[in-house]
């Protein structure tokens, strides 16, 4: 992506080379494409590194490891991974990058690889630390591509679960209400079903096939939101203890977050772009904030715990529900990444073939 032309294309990079001791060489096998990539794509935002005119986008990946710098104590060669996202910001007073905990950076100087200042893994070969590298189980090799966007769900519920900790009697029995039936959104309700929520997905469209299909063989139940308002969503749902928003469509959000229940919390992980303003009954919402006891938490990125919850929960889907896991990703070939990311492609979660395995 080169903002200043304003153009996606196919570059030329030298293979990249062990730098550090601690550095792994990989192999890119897929790639998952996003909203984030395609507003990359659209130039509504997207930094290239310093020194560069263009970033390499692409940040939900897996690889092989082919080569492990002298230092490298967890991996070898023929590992599968899933790299982490973000970097840790410079700066010594920041004390979550100080931490390992660079998703709760306090500076914004962070990079991201892929989205700012850093290239990311649409690429053929990457050169990176192995303390960004996650090992994943070869039994999870068709599947393992999800792992990033399911880190999404795997952080809220931590928070959620920190928050919750008020409660004397827990969450058992609790009801969540998913917000967008997209790759994030489903694997989302995985997780909450998992972690034992009655759990209903709310979704702009009107119970299409694929992604209504996907949430109901899971265990979830589909409700549109152009035949439902939020207020029917509640009547049907009864007291919503948790909204997973993963639509970001801030009308439908604050729609819902007017109707959640007593000492419920509402995750918002979606970042809407900028539209026209929307109207927002706000005297309502603060009067069910504080006579509900309600809290409203923002999540974005995800640490290390984060990735090796989402590895665990994955392996659990994929046992549990097979076909559900395997109808949320379409195959493409490198060729077709212009239409991935700048048109619009059926199917739940599009993923990008860069590389098979070495054999």
């Amino acid at each position: 992506m080169n903002p200043e032309r304003r153009s996606i294309d196919l570059v030329e990079h030298d293979e990249p080379e062990l730098a550090e001791a601690t550095d792994v060489r990989l192999r890119i096998l897929e790639v998952g494409v996003c909203g984030t990539d395609r507003e990359i794509a659209a130039f509504e935002y997207g930094d290239p590194p310093p020194g560069s005119d263009h970033l390499v986008i692409g940040h939900e990946s897996l690889a092989e490891v082919l080569e492990v710098g002298s230092g490298v104590t967890s991996l070898q060669p023929g590992n599968l991974v899933v790299p982490m996202v973000r970097r840790p910001c410079p700066h010594d007073f920041c004390r979550p990058c100080r931490s390992g905990r660079q998703d709760f950076c306090s500076t914004g100087d962070f990079r991201e690889r892929g989205i700012k200042h850093q290239h990311g893994y649409m690429a053929e070969l990457v050169v990176d630390d192995q303390d960004y590298m996650n090992l994943v189980p070869e039994v999870l090799r068709n599947v393992a591509v999800l792992v990033e966007p399911l880190t999404i769900a795997e952080k809220a519920l931590e928070q959620v679960e920190h928050i919750q900790r008020r409660l004397p009697w827990g969450t058992e029995n609790h009801r969540a209400v998913v917000l967008g039936a997209g790759p994030v959104g489903l694997l989302g309700a995985m997780a909450l079903i998992v972690a034992g929520f009655d759990t209903w997905v709310y979704s702009r469209s009107p119970t299409p096939k694929d992604k209504a299909g996907v949430a109901e063989a899971v265990g979830a139940r589909y409700i549109g939101s152009e035949t439902h308002s939020a207020d029917q969503l509640r009547e049907e749902v009864g007291n919503i203890d948790l909204v997973y928003e993963a639509v970001g469509a801030s009308k439908v959000g604050f729609d819902v977050l007017s109707v959640l229940g007593t000492n419920g919390v509402f995750v918002f992980t979606g970042v809407p772009g900028r539209k026209a303003p929307i109207e927002v009954d706000t005297d309502r919402l603060m009067r069910n904030l504080v006579l509900r006891n309600q809290v409203v938490l923002g999540s974005v990125n995800a640490g290390k715990g984060a990735f090796e919850a989402a590895i665990r929960h994955l392996d659990e889907f994929n046992r549990r529900w097979p076909d559900a896991i395997g109808r949320l990703l379409s195959h493409h070939p490198m060729e077709a990444y212009e239409e991935l990311l700048t048109g619009r492609s059926g199917g739940i979660k599009q993923v990008i073939d860069i590389a098979s395995p070495a054999s």
